[in-house]
């Protein structure tokens, strides 16, 4: 990804996205995600081409009203880091910025790959989490 498109994913991800953490499955810890809706299919399979992820179709349950849209989620951890990395510096919207500075510096060393953490390590891990929506 050039210097260009990451401030234009930067961008797109300041109007139209969000950096969050996620549940894929009930009952695990949260991981980093960010996703993006936009009725602009186009749009979301050009940013797809350098970031990877997912589009979906959202439900449109009026469509005389109302276009369809789409959200690209970007949920692979490896590819999440490579665009918060590579987008943060350009990203304006402080709570944005500072969720994705905040990912960087603490994910990693709060998540245990295997997903065993000692009550110890589970505190840090939920404070992490607590402290993350407070942002």
């Amino acid at each position: 990804m050039k210097e260009w498109e990451a401030s234009y994913i930067a961008g797109i991800i300041d109007g139209e996205g969000s950096i969050s953490l996620t549940r894929m499955h009930k009952g695990e810890f949260r991981r980093p995600c960010i996703s993006i809706s936009s009725t602009d299919k186009e749009l979301l399979i050009y940013i797809k081409s350098l970031t990877d992820g997912v589009i979906n179709n959202k439900k449109n349950y009026n469509p005389k009203r109302h276009k369809d849209s789409y959200t690209l989620t970007i949920k692979k951890k490896e590819k999440v880091f490579e665009v918060l990395e590579k987008t943060h510096p350009y990203l304006r919207v402080n709570k944005k910025r500072a969720r994705a500075i905040w990912i960087l510096k603490f994910y990693d060393k709060v998540s245990r790959r295997n997903g065993k953490y000692s009550p110890t390590l589970l505190k840090q891990k939920l404070q992490f989490e607590e402290e993350f929506f407070l942002l």
